[in-house]
């Protein structure tokens, strides 16, 4: 069956944004805590369509039960992971900034999201609160060549050790200094890049290979 057959047996899935009154614009907000956190945040402006649809590309959405993304930011991403989604699949999102948590939760409306405020590297202890052992897939955008000495081999290795044999660590980034961190951890990465980005981006595909 079909991921858009089962939505049509269990009824639409809401992704768009309540119409409270006050809610915030991601652009604004993105903004917001770009100016507060720019290491953190490490770009001013949100990844084009283009460089998400390249990303996603290679994942397997049909098998695919539990997704997980670091550094959400306003849900540039979020929002066409669960455009693809299966209807009874999960997404963890874990950032360390409580603001961009907080806008998800208030402006997404879709019960298989599940955000989380908390650091990349305690990924493993996140999935196993939540009932989790493996992700099939793990997103992220988060600035490695500005994090902390230390924080960035954990956070490889961690991902590592969540990630199912034959998913991957789907990254993209500004600098290929990530490599350092996941090269050593994964069987294989393979490598792109994507002009059509404010800046452009370097994209890293870094698969678990499945056992023989």
């Amino acid at each position: 069956m079909s991921v858009s057959s089962a939505r049509t047996l269990k009824g639409p899935r809401r992704l768009a944004r309540r119409n409270a009154l006050g809610s915030a614009n991601p652009r604004l907000q993105f903004l917001r805590e770009f100016l507060k956190h720019p290491v953190m945040v490490g770009s001013v402006i949100p990844s084009s369509r283009k460089l998400i649809d390249r990303m996603l590309a290679p994942v397997d959405w049909d098998n695919t039960e539990l997704f997980v993304e670091y550094g959400p930011g306003v849900g540039t991403f979020t929002r066409p992971i669960l455009e693809r989604l299966g209807p009874n699949a999960t997404l963890i999102t874990i950032d360390t900034n409580p603001g961009f948590t907080e806008f998800l939760r208030e402006s997404v409306d879709d019960d298989r999201l599940v955000p989380v405020t908390g650091s990349a590297a305690e990924v493993e202890k996140i999935l196993a609160d939540r009932g989790f052992a493996q992700a099939d897939y793990v997103l992220s955008g988060l600035p490695f060549s500005t994090l902390p000495p230390g924080v960035g081999h954990a956070i490889g290795a961690a991902t590592s050790q969540v990630i199912r044999p034959g998913g991957a660590f789907l990254v993209y980034q500004f600098s290929p200094k990530v490599l350092d961190f996941i090269a050593p951890v994964f069987e294989r990465v393979e490598r792109g890049f994507e002009w059509v980005n404010v800046p452009p981006a370097t994209l890293f595909w870094a698969y678990r290979e499945p056992s023989d």
